[in-house]
C-alpha cells in the first residue's frame, strides 16, 4: 500500500509540474522590482521576494508571517512565540525537523516580534537543498503538528526562555517601562509573554491561532543567494501554489493607543549590582516620515563617542555606557534609551544629567555637523546590510511586518534626504516630558499631549517606488577546496617579511574582507604584563597623533568601512570590511591606528569604567560565575603567567591597575612585523596594490621579538561537581568540561568531529539537546561540543556540555547529563545518526567556506601552521569514509563518565525545592 501511495504521489507531482509549465505565467505575477529584489504574487495571495546573489554560494529561505505578539488577545500572551517553537516539532512529511536541518548543514532559526514571525534556513546552494527547504516551509505552513504532547514538553522550554530574561535587571526594567508606557496597545507586552499564559494556554487555542494566521495570503516568502530565478519560481509555485486559504479575510487588530497624559515613572527593586536609568518616548510607526527624523535624533544622542548623552554621561564620568533602540513597527511604538550607572556613582545625579540633556534639546537644536555624522554612520550600516544577501533575507522581515519590504529603501532614502529642520521639529513634537516614561506619574495642572499619527496608506506610499540602481550580483564562486587553493595567491613580501594569502573574486557590492595578524614575543617576555595586551589593542581606534577618536569614526563612516582590533598576549588582529573603491584608504587609516596611537588617558578611563561596570553586573550572573569557576578549578599557572586564570577580585584589580604608560610600553615592545605576521584578503581588490601597501608601509615597523606560541600542554581536567548560589536569578546554568590528549593531526580527528556533532551539536538534534530540551523539556538551551587543539605538540583538547534551566530542575539536568554520557559510551551511535551528522558537517563546511570572513580565518590559520586547503579536504574525505564502528571506537577512547568531568552549577538553588527524579528515562 505504501508503494502504491508513493507511485501516486510521484505521478501527481509529474502532472503538477506539467500543469505548472502551462499555467506558470497565469499563476505567478511580477509585482515590483527595487534594487535587485523582485516581488511576485501567487493566486492564493502569497508574496514572493527573490534576490539573486551569484557570489554568495549559499541560499537563505526566509518566510515571514504577518502575526506577532501584537495580534494576541487576553490569555494569549506569548502565543505567537510559543507557536514558533511548535513549528519545529514536525509535520507528516517532515517528522523530525531538527534532524533534517542538521543533516542539510543549515543555519536555521525562527524569531517572533511585535508584528511578525519568521523562519529561515541558510544552506549550501544546491538544487536539492533548495527543494528541501521550500518543501519544509510549505508543509509546515498548514500541516505542522500542534499536538498536546509536544506542547506539554515545549511550554516549560519557553518558560525557561522567559526566565532567562528575568535574570537580567536591564531586560526586566525595560519590560516594565515599556509596559507602563502603553495602556492598551500590545506593543506594551513583551513578545515572550507572561508565565501564566505560557503555562496555561489550551492546545485548542494554539491550534486555532495557527490555522487563523498561517496561510498564504498572510505570508511573504523571500529567497536570497545563488539560485536560478525561473527554476525557483517554478519550484515555489509547485510547493506553495496548491495551498488554499481558510475561509474569511483576516482583519487587523483595531487598538489605537491614546495620548499619554503626563510623565510616568517606574521603580524596580531586584537583586543586582548595576544601577540603571532609562527613558521611553512614544513615536510614530516606521512608515511615518518622522520615524527617520527621530532615528537621526537617536543617533545624535547615543552614538559613541559623539553622542550628546554619551559625552555628558560617560565622558562626564557619571555613567559607564549609554544605548538605545527603536523597533521598526507597523503601528506607533517607542524610542527607548538606557543608561548604566556603576554603584560607586550617583544614580540621582546621572538621572538629572540624563533628563536635563533630553529636555535641553529644544533650546540646543541638532546641528548640521551632527546631522551629517549621523547620516554617514547610519547609511554605512544600511549599505553594508544591503550588500549582504544572507543577512538581507532576514533583515527584510522587520519591514515586511511593518507594512512592506520597500519601506527598507524608503527609510534609507529619508535618512539620506533628512534636514535639521525636520529633525528638530520632530524632537520638539515627540520628545517632551508628558510623552515620556521614566518612573512615577507626576500630575500637572496644564497637561500637554501629543497625538501619534496612526499608520495609513502604506500601499500608496510604496506603490510607485523604484529605488536606486541595484548592485551587481557578483560572480558565482566555486567554494571547492581545489578551487580555493588554486585561486589563493600566497607568498612573502620582500621588504616587510609579511606572509600573505589573497583571493580576488567579484562580490556583490564589490566588498572585501581583510585580516592582518601580528605575532610577537614569548612566554618569558610576556610574563607579568597583566591586561596590557588587551587594552593596547582596544585603544588603537581611540585616537592617533593626527586624528581624534571622532575623526576616525567619521572617516570610517565616509568610507563605508569598518576596522576592528583584538589583542591577547603576543597577538594583535585587525579585521577590515570595505569595498574595492575604499580599501586602500581604509588600510591607510588602519595603519595610522596601528603605528601611531596616542593612548589618551580619558579614553582609557572610559574603557576601564565600562569594563568594571560589566564585571559588577556579572557578579551574580550564573553563566559568568560558572565560567570563571571552571577556569579557576583547572588553573595550573602561577600569577603573572599569560595563561593564569584570575578571580573576579583579581580581574577588577588588574583593570584598575592598567595605565597609559603600560600601554605605551607594550606597544613599543611588542608591536611590529616579523616572519610570523600575516595578511589575508578575500574579495574585490587590486592584489598588487595591497601587497605594495603592506610591503612599504610596514617595512620600517619591525619587531625584534620573534614569536613563540605560549605552550599549554595537555593536562587532565579536575573531577568536580560544584554548586554556586546566585540569589534571585530565575535561571540556572551548568557547564562541564573534560580535557583529553589529541590534536588535529591525529588519525582520530575526523571521527571526533562527528562524535562531537552527534553528542552536542546540530540544531536541537544532539543527544544532549534531544534529552534535556526535546524529551525532558527542562532546558531552553542545552548542548556541547568537542574542540581539538591545532598544536601538534601541546595536544590540549577538550569537550564541554552546558544547559540553561530553571533552578528547580537541577536534579533532572544532572541526571540527564549523567545518563546520556554513560549511554553514549556504552551504546555508541546509530547508522542514521552517522549519515545525518556526516551530511550536515560536510554541508556546514561548504557554508563556512562561502563566507569570506570565515574562509579568511581558515586561510590565516593554514598560513601560520604551514598547511593549505588540502588539509581541510583530507579531513572531509576522512569524515565521509567513517563507519559507525570508527566513531564508536573514538567515543570509548576519549569520552569518560560524568564523574570525571569538571562541572560547575550556578543558580538560586536555595529558594527552590529541587525536584528529585530517580526514574530512569530510556
Amino acid at each position: 500500500m505504501r508503494k502504491n501511495n508513493q507511485l501516486i504521489r510521484v505521478a501527481f507531482a509529474m502532472l503538477l509540474c506539467f500543469s505548472l509549465s502551462l499555467t506558470a505565467e497565469a499563476q505567478i505575477k511580477k509585482v515590483a522590482s527595487v534594487e535587485g529584489i523582485t516581488e511576485y504574487s501567487l493566486d492564493n495571495g502569497l508574496k514572493v521576494l527573490l534576490f539573486p546573489d551569484n557570489s554568495a554560494q549559499t541560499i537563505t529561505v526566509n518566510i515571514t508571517y504577518l502575526v506577532g505578539s501584537r495580534h494576541e488577545g487576553y490569555g494569549e500572551k506569548g502565543m505567537a512565540h510559543l507557536l514558533e517553537h511548535m513549528l519545529f516539532k514536525g509535520t507528516p512529511n517532515h517528522p523530525n525537523i531538527p534532524e533534517e536541518l542538521s543533516s542539510h548543514g543549515a543555519r536555521p532559526n525562527g524569531t517572533t516580534w511585535y508584528d511578525r514571525t519568521n523562519y529561515f534556513e541558510t544552506f549550501n546552494a544546491t538544487d536539492e537543498n533548495l527543494n528541501w527547504a521550500l518543501d519544509l516551509e510549505s508543509d509546515r505552513m498548514v500541516n505542522s503538528y500542534i499536538a498536546k504532547k509536544d506542547l506539554e514538553s515545549e511550554f516549560s522550554v519557553v518558560r525557561n526562555e522567559f526566565e532567562m530574561g528575568e535574570n537580567s535587571p536591564t531586560g526586566v526594567l525595560m519590560d516594565n517601562v515599556i509596559s507602563a508606557a502603553f495602556l492598551w496597545h500590545n506593543y506594551g507586552k513583551s513578545t515572550i509573554g507572561n508565565r501564566s499564559d505560557i503555562e496555561r494556554v489550551p492546545i485548542e487555542n494554539l491550534q486555532a491561532f495557527y490555522k487563523k494566521y498561517y496561510r498564504p495570503d498572510n505570508a511573504v516568502l523571500m529567497v536570497t543567494g545563488k539560485f536560478d530565478t525561473e527554476k525557483t519560481l517554478a519550484l515555489i509555485e509547485k510547493k506553495f501554489g496548491p495551498i488554499k486559504n481558510p475561509e474569511g479575510k483576516l482583519k487587523d487588530v483595531p487598538t489605537i493607543e491614546p495620548e499619554q497624559d503626563g510623565e510616568k515613572r517606574v521603580t524596580l527593586s531586584r537583586v543586582g549590582d548595576l544601577q540603571i536609568v532609562s527613558a521611553l518616548y512614544h513615536v510614530p510607526a516606521g512608515s511615518h516620515e518622522d520615524a527617520a527624523a527621530l532615528a537621526i535624533a537617536e543617533q545624535v544622542l547615543t552614538d559613541e563617542p559623539s553622542g550628546r548623552l554619551y559625552q555628558t554621561l560617560v565622558d562626564g564620568k557619571k555613567a559607564s555606557s549609554v544605548w538605545s533602540f527603536t523597533p521598526f513597527t507597523k503601528e506607533p511604538s517607542f524610542l527607548y534609551m538606557n543608561v548604566d550607572v556603576p554603584s560607586d556613582k550617583s544614580l540621582a545625579e546621572a538621572e538629572k544629567t540624563f533628563l536635563t540633556t533630553l529636555d535641553g534639546l529644544a533650546a540646543n537644536p541638532i546641528t548640521e555637523a551632527e546631522l551629517s555624522r549621523a547620516k554617514a554612520n547610519m547609511l554605512k550600516q544600511m549599505d553594508q546590510t544591503f550588500r549582504n544577501s544572507s543577512y538581507l533575507g532576514t533583515y527584510m522581515s522587520e519591514f515586511i511586518g511593518a507594512g512592506d519590504w520597500r519601506l527598507a529603501y524608503i527609510f534609507r532614502d529619508r535618512i539620506e534626504e533628512m534636514t535639521v529642520d525636520k529633525v528638530n521639529a520632530a524632537i520638539k513634537k515627540y520628545m517632551i516630558p508628558t510623552n515620556r516614561t521614566v518612573g512615577n506619574f507626576i500630575p500637572t495642572k496644564n497637561p500637554v499631549r501629543v497625538g501619534i499619527p496612526h499608520t495609513e496608506n502604506v500601499e500608496t506610499l510604496v506603490a510607485n517606488y523604484k529605488g536606486k540602481e541595484a548592485m551587481d550580483a557578483g560572480e558565482a564562486f566555486d567554494v571547492s577546496y581545489e578551487n580555493i587553493q588554486n585561486k589563493l595567491q600566497t607568498g612573502t613580501l620582500s621588504d616587510s617579511g609579511i606572509e600573505y594569502g589573497l583571493i580576488k573574486k567579484d562580490n556583490r557590492g564589490k566588498t572585501v574582507n581583510l585580516t592582518f595578524n601580528l605575532r610577537t614575543g614569548n612566554v618569558d617576555q610576556l610574563m607579568d604584563k597583566g591586561l596590557a595586551a588587551r587594552y593596547t589593542a582596544r585603544m588603537l581606534n581611540k585616537g592617533t597623533k593626527t586624528k581624534s577618536r571622532q575623526d576616525i569614526e567619521d572617516k570610517l563612516s565616509a568610507l563605508k568601512s569598518s576596522v576592528f582590533f583584538n589583542g591577547s598576549n603576543g597577538r594583535v588582529s585587525a579585521s577590515v570590511n570595505s569595498t574595492e573603491e575604499n580599501l586602500m584608504e581604509t588600510l591607510a587609516l588602519m595603519g595610522d591606528m596601528l603605528k601611531n596611537p596616542t593612548f589618551d588617558a580619558t579614553e582609557l578611563e572610559k574603557l576601564k569604567t565600562q569594563d568594571l561596570a560589566s564585571l559588577e553586573e556579572s557578579k551574580s550572573e550564573p553563566q559568568s560565575v560558572v565560567s570563571r569557576q571552571i577556569g579557576l578549578l583547572n588553573n595550573r599557572y602561577k600569577k603573572g603567567h599569560p595563561l593564569y586564570s584570575r578571580t573576579l577580585e583579581e580581574e577588577i584589580d588588574a583593570i584598575k591597575s592598567v595605565s597609559v604608560s603600560d600601554l605605551k610600553a607594550y606597544h613599543n615592545n611588542f608591536y611590529g612585523v616579523n616572519k610570523s605576521t600575516s595578511v589575508v584578503a578575500i574579495g574585490n581588490m587590486d592584489e598588487a596594490a595591497v601587497k605594495t601597501y603592506f610591503d612599504t608601509t610596514y617595512a620600517d615597523f619591525k619587531s625584534d621579538k620573534p614569536y613563540t606560541e605560549i605552550s599549554d600542554k595537555f593536562q587532565n581536567s579536575r573531577p568536580a561537581n560544584e554548586k554556586i548560589l546566585t540569589p534571585d536569578k530565575k535561571n540556572a546554568f551548568t557547564l562541564g568540561i573534560l580535557s583529553f590528549e589529541g590534536s588535529q593531526y591525529d588519525e582520530d580527528y575526523a571521527a571526533l568531529q562527528v562524535a562531537g556533532e552527534i553528542f552536542g551539536g546540530g540544531f536541537l538534534n544532539s543527544r544532549i539537546a534531544g534529552r534535556l530540551r526535546q524529551k525532558d523539556g527542562v532546558s531552553y538551551g542545552a548542548g556541547g561540543n568537542v574542540g581539538v587543539d591545532s598544536n601538534k605538540d601541546d595536544k590540549n583538547s577538550s569537550m564541554y556540555i552546558y544547559a540553561i534551566y530553571a533552578p528547580e530542575n537541577e536534579a533532572k539536568v544532572q541526571q540527564g547529563f549523567k545518563e546520556e554520557i554513560a549511554r553514549y559510551i556504552s551504546e555508541g551511535i546509530t547508522e542514521d545518526e552517522l549519515n545525518n551528522a556526516v551530511s550536515g558537517w560536510v554541508q556546514e563546511q561548504n557554508v563556512s567556506r562561502a563566507k569570506d570572513e570565515e574562509l579568511a580565518s581558515v586561510i590565516n590559520t593554514n598560513l601560520y601552521l604551514d598547511r593549505d586547503m588540502m588539509f581541510q579536504k583530507n579531513v572531509e574525505n576522512q569524515v565521509q569514509k567513517l563507519t559507525v564502528a570508527d566513531v564508536n571506537e573514538v567515543i570509548k577512547k576519549y569520552f569518560k563518565n560524568y564523574d570525571n568531568w569538571t562541572v560547575v552549577n550556578g543558580g538560586d538553588f536555595d529558594n527552590f525545592e529541587v525536584k528529585k527524579d530517580d526514574k530512569k528515562i530510556d
